[in-house]
């Protein structure tokens, strides 16, 4: 009797093993996918690990040994690394994303998901913004149907994506909507209404409240009205990330700006794209370091992000003082053809000062201006040509010559020459710094590709893998990839991305580290990463084989203060 008790509480025990057994109960069905053999990097920074991944319904089942599991299909990883898909926390492109939905300069990096928003977002919509951006319609043949994020989101949803996308509300986009583009303070009743866009906006999904203060007419802004809009947000959970109102000589006092905000606001802060900028701060990133970590030891949730090139890009207009946008790009224009105001305007950008970020005396010279993407046809010869270059083209003053070039194009993007190397590195090499790759998604191919972007539109992920991993080992693997999935992840609230776990959404990569590498280049800058053999989005390849699938498995993301 005994024994056939015991024998009986063996079999129950066995029983209870095999149903209660996540591996036995996740290996019971067939896979989709197994990923064998791979060097699993799980974006934690823990060092890899052998294993097996085994995907289902879009999302990771099981990791493991799955030799004799039951699957679908197999993709072999043979000694390639297995990891999280990229995050990239500022990736503008809200409107590209209409244009080639596959966004193949995103998933040849191995980017799956992106976070995009940058103080002017993509909604809410009025006609009077409609109108002053018809010309960028016009350009991407796009045609605004949308008022709000939840109708921008079902247009996405309808038309299928490559990759994921969530969005903060802009803060100067709110402006807009209530005060236009004009150099005036909002009324209690005005700022109320900017309020209830913002609450609007987190119930519709977005992430949080965004700021880009160096482009008017954000500037206008004063700190209590974006506290004010920051702790709508924080209601529902949101995040506040900012283009931080100065990166040059007053980084330091924009810094503590940033972290009023999120300090009053209780909420967390993300400053993007780190930089310390202009020939004269080269050398103080240690110091924008030091605040930082001063913040954090002192309770402050602050991180920040950054594409680690030495140039960055953004509107030609804002070498311009901001008083001159007063108004909106047609007054800008008018500005510029008046010889009066011009004169000002040289004045104001010849004469060093803490006030605004004047960008002109942030360069070493004209040289260090690259034409970026025009949209009069007119100026397309002169993309990838310097500012130097076209002042004497047009035998003009450089000055002279930026001043004319905005008055024929004056939504001009370019890339600017002034950043140290040491300082990028040392930025990048903070635990508290993720990866963006601030540049809408492209194509070498159609409309898309007749810009110029910044390389980084195509490179920066895999030029990090290759440039500060592999060649100059400023970072290791395992923190290199941590910085683009589990860390991005865990900032944005992802609680089902950017690790390889049972249970986790299948955004997951495949590459050789030895030999993934960017092709992008400031002059040839429309060429495609290379080295990522496998992408998966939602368990589901975009890149297969090293080859473009044309799927649309991407998903909005949407904020913890969204309603149904």
């Amino acid at each position: 009797m005994r024994f056939a008790r015991c024998g009986c509480l063996l079999l129950f025990v066995f029983q209870l093993f095999v149903v209660a057994s996540p591996l036995a109960q996740t290996t019971a069905l067939p896979f989709d996918v197994v990923i064998s053999h791979g060097h699993i990097i799980d974006g934690t920074g823990s060092p890899w690990y052998s294993g097996d991944v085994g995907i289902r319904d879009g999302k990771i089942a099981a990791i493991g040994s799955l030799a004799s599991a039951p699957r679908k299909r197999t993709i072999d990883a043979g000694g390639k690394v297995v990891a999280p898909g990229f995050i990239d926390m500022l990736g503008q492109s809200e409107l590209t994303i209409l244009v080639d939905p596959r966004l193949p300069s995103k998933i040849f990096q191995g980017i799956t998901s992106e976070i995009t928003g940058e103080g002017n977002s993509v909604a809410p919509l009025n006609d009077a913004i409609i109108e002053s951006g018809r010309s960028g319609y016009e350009h991407f043949k796009i045609t605004p149907d949308w008022r709000t994020f939840r109708e921008y989101f079902a247009r996405l949803e309808k038309q299928g994506m490559g990759i994921n996308l969530a969005s903060y509300v802009g803060a100067t986009q709110v402006r807009r909507m209530v005060l236009g583009d004009d150099d005036k303070q909002p009324t209690p009743a005005q700022l109320g209404q900017m309020q209830a866009l913002v609450r609007d906006a987190m119930k519709d999904g977005t992430v949080g409240v965004s700021t880009a203060l160096q482009y008017p007419p954000a500037p206008y802004a004063r700190t209590d009205e974006l506290i004010a809009l920051a702790t709508e947000a924080g209601k529902s959970s949101g995040i506040y990330a900012t283009h931080v109102r100065n990166e040059a000589d007053s980084v330091l006092e924009a810094i503590d700006e940033a972290l009023r905000i999120g300090r009053e606001a209780h909420v967390p802060v993300e400053i993007w794209h780190i930089k310390v900028a202009g020939k004269n701060n080269w050398g103080r990133m240690p110091e924008v370091v030091a605040k930082i970590n001063a913040a954090r030891a002192s309770g402050a949730d602050v991180s920040a992000d950054t594409y680690a090139y030495t140039a960055w890009y953004n509107d030609f207009s804002a070498f311009i003082p901001p008083w001159a946008h007063d108004g909106g790009t047609a007054k800008l224009v008018e500005r510029l053809k008046d010889p009066a105001t011009r004169d000002k305007i040289r004045k104001d950008m010849l004469t060093p000062s803490k006030d605004w970020n004047n960008e002109w005396q942030e360069i070493p010279g004209p040289d260090a201006i690259m034409i970026g993407a025009v949209e009069n046809p007119a100026l397309l010869a002169l993309q990838g040509k310097r500012l130097s270059e076209i002042a004497t083209l047009w035998n003009k003053d450089p000055m002279e010559t930026l001043f004319d070039f905005l008055i024929q194009d004056p939504s001009t993007g370019v890339a600017v020459f002034a950043m140290s190397q040491t300082d990028v590195t040392l930025a990048l090499q903070q635990p508290w710094v993720a990866i963006d790759n601030d540049s809408e998604g492209t194509s070498p191919e159609g409309i898309l590709g007749q810009a110029h972007p910044h390389p980084r539109a195509y490179g920066t992920f895999p030029r990090i893998l290759s440039k500060y991993v592999r060649e100059e080992k400023a970072l290791t693997l395992e923190d290199a990839i941590r910085k683009f999935s589990a860390l991005p992840a865990q900032r944005m609230r992802l609680t089902d991305r950017g690790v390889l776990k049972a249970g986790m959404w299948a955004d997951v990569v495949i590459f050789d580290p030895a030999t993934v590498h960017d092709r992008a280049t400031f002059d040839n800058p429309n060429q495609l990463s290379e080295g990522m053999e496998y992408v998966l989005v939602n368990g589901v390849p975009v890149i297969d084989q090293g080859k473009m699938t044309g799927a649309l498995p991407g998903k909005v993301l949407r904020g913890p203060g969204y309603v149904p």
